[in-house]
């Protein structure tokens, strides 16, 4: 199969099975908005940042611990048996405060979210079952990755729709019939990733599969070098949670409540365009990392110049969809038909998602650099777009004009990023070797 033909099969598989993650969020947002109403939303809302600071976590560590493993197996070397196992353990002790969180503080954490007191006595429930499934959720996006770069991508797409299917249906059964309210939900987002690493499971009895499970204490060494090459992916996700953040305390000022239900709206909506290219990236970044192993520096560019071409041509559809069905998109969420949150969110929907003709491309091309073993690079450009600018353009663009100032933001911010990332691109255009010579720099603690 030809480098083309096996971009957009690893690229599609991939976009589908994070559309299903991203779907049964949708879910969880629809079927909650008609539990709870608009303070259901805003609730949801204010949990968001806490999903993606989860994620992110399992992103850092189980995509850079994949990238090392298919560069170092490209290279015929046997230490990439060791990432799989590290990540594993390292994951399930990363997700131990996020265990006592869930026990211990849920209404603290609620509270430090922005929510006010009803908002907080409605989401304990939620917020402290969804939190005890933290290493669930962490080592999902790990044992994924790893299938997906061991020539596997079909299987990871099959358990990610699976689980999400699974929690789609399992949201109506729990909050409805069962009538367990916004526990179910919580109950059946946190099961989900059980059912998805189940079924990716299935890989590591195969013939062809080449992880093996290392049985070795925990190296702080080897999640260091992962999380090098993982640093965009932690950006990546955990700009969502940073942007949420950002714009849920600018606009409870603005407006209040009803203001962060109509971002609720959006970022919902955002969670799925966000999944369509992070699919792009991290279903060409298995071939990318081969590629760049086995030194085939025009395959490389081929692969960023599709990459980079798809995001575009996805972000025109995609806005097209948006702008043409606005009012009926939004309309899936205003249970309560709230005039002043269907005008907030309307506004919101057409400005937000200009930013995807920009921010596709700073995915695909931060994904790039970490398949390059490019982590200086890839760390900016994530960082830039995730933390610094967004920050920067809501907190003056929100000054200016207001709540259209807020999602104005997002399209400005990654703006910015484009012009730093097609810079660092360009300059690294004739500096083939520079890769090679960070891969060759890094150090393992043993061999």
């Amino acid at each position: 199969m030809n480098l083309t033909k096996q971009f957009f099969k690893y690229v599609s598989q991939n976009i589908f099975g994070l559309l299903g993650t991203s779907c049964y969020i949708l879910a969880d947002t629809y079927f909650i908005s008609q539990a709870a109403g608009t303070d259901g939303v805003t609730l949801l809302n204010l949990c968001l940042p806490i999903y993606n600071f989860i994620f992110a976590i399992g992103a850092m560590v189980g995509l850079g611990a994949a990238t090392r493993y298919a560069i170092l197996r490209a290279q015929g070397d046997e230490r990439c048996q060791r990432y799989f196992s590290n990540a594993i353990f390292c994951a399930c002790a990363l997700s131990v405060p996020f265990l006592l969180a869930g026990i211990f503080a849920p209404g603290s954490l609620l509270r430090l979210m922005g929510g006010d007191a009803e908002i907080v006595a409605l989401g304990i429930p939620y917020a402290r079952i969804f939190l005890m499934f933290t290493p669930f959720f962490m080592c999902n996006y790990i044992v994924s990755a790893f299938v997906r770069n061991d020539g596997d991508p079909s299987l990871a797409m099959v358990a990610t729709l699976s689980s999400s299917l699974f929690n789609v249906v399992f949201d109506y059964i729990f909050m409805f019939p069962m009538g367990l309210g916004l526990a179910g939900a919580a109950l059946a987002t946190a099961v989900s990733p059980i059912i998805s690493i189940s079924i990716c499971s299935r890989h590591f009895f195969k013939k062809e599969n080449g992880v093996e499970f290392v049985r070795r204490m925990p190296s702080v060494k080897l999640l260091g070098q992962s999380c090098q090459l993982g640093i965009s992916g932690f950006v990546g996700e955990m700009s969502s949670g940073v942007t949420t953040t950002v714009f849920n305390l600018l606009l409870l000022g603005l407006a209040g409540n009803v203001a962060v239900a109509a971002y609720g709206v959006v970022a919902n909506f955002a969670l799925v365009a966000t999944a369509i290219f992070n699919g792009v990236a991290q279903g060409a970044q298995p071939l990318v990392s081969e590629c760049y192993g086995k030194g085939d520096w025009a395959g490389t560019r081929k692969l960023l110049l599709l990459g980079s071409g798809t995001a575009l041509v996805l972000a025109a559809v995609l806005y097209s969809v948006v702008f043409g069905a606005t009012d009926a998109l939004v309309g899936i969420f205003n249970s309560e038909n709230s005039i002043r949150m269907a005008q907030f969110a309307h506004m919101g929907m057409r400005l937000y998602f200009i930013g995807y003709f920009f921010a596709g491309f700073n995915i695909v091309a931060a994904g790039y650099l970490s398949a390059t073993n490019r982590p200086v690079e890839a760390s900016v450009t994530s960082i830039c777009r995730g933390m610094v600018a967004i920050v920067v353009c809501s907190l003056v663009l929100s000054r200016l004009f207001g709540m259209n100032g807020v999602w104005a933001a997002f399209p400005a911010s990654e703006l910015l990023t484009a012009l730093l990332t097609l810079f660092l691109l360009l300059r690294g255009r004739n500096g083939k070797s520079a890769g090679k010579n960070n891969w060759n720099s890094v150090e393992f603690g043993e061999k």
